[in-house]
């Protein structure tokens, strides 16, 4: 059986909705029954009949596209920068960690444990560009990214590495906040 796809159209949603509840009924259920036996242990029952995981997935990804289509540009921003800042957490960890505490370890070693850290970099890094780019520019994205980094790695060099704080760090950063005005002003 071969079922058409719900699409999202943003300017119509309730429409969107229509044909994502049609498509759900179709692909998910015959007379009330999971079409796939496979897929009743995952089933969740629902007015519709029964809900595959694919199915709650694409209902949760329709409706996270539908939300942030009218997202203000503060909002996508603060959800952005958030992310970037956790992502920024890994990252940090990723790149100095080793210089501290695996120090006694081969590099490679070394290089796997960071590259197992960086992987969870990316899976928060990449959503948060997404996010970002709808309302942000890439200029914009790549200021606020660099900004995020040095708020991040100040506090690690300093409470972690035991760095002394620099006045050079602060001038970086008044540089870094010209950056955010030009790129910003538009």
């Amino acid at each position: 059986m071969k079922v058409k796809k719900a699409r999202y159209h943003p300017k119509n949603p309730s429409d969107a909705h229509t044909q994502h509840t049609q498509a759900n009924r179709k692909q998910c259920t015959a007379n009330g029954k999971p079409l796939d036996p496979s897929m009743a242990q995952f089933a969740i029952p629902s007015g519709l009949g029964f809900l595959s995981p694919h199915t709650m997935l694409q209902s949760l990804t329709t409706n996270w596209t539908a939300w942030l289509s009218q997202a203000s540009f503060g909002q996508i921003a603060l959800i952005s920068g958030s992310m970037l800042v956790l992502s920024n957490v890994f990252m940090t960890w990723a790149w100095y960690g080793h210089l501290k505490h695996l120090a006694d370890k081969p590099w490679w070693w070394a290089a796997l444990i960071s590259w197992s850290i960086a992987l969870f970099e990316y899976l928060l890094q990449v959503p948060a560009n997404r996010i970002g780019f709808t309302q942000l520019s890439l200029g914009q994205l790549k200021i606020m990214q660099e900004v995020i980094t040095l708020a991040v790695f100040l506090p690690f060099s300093m409470l972690v590495m035991n760095e002394p704080f620099k006045l050079d760090y602060l001038w970086a950063g008044l540089c870094l906040l010209a950056a955010v005005y030009f790129i910003f002003r538009a």
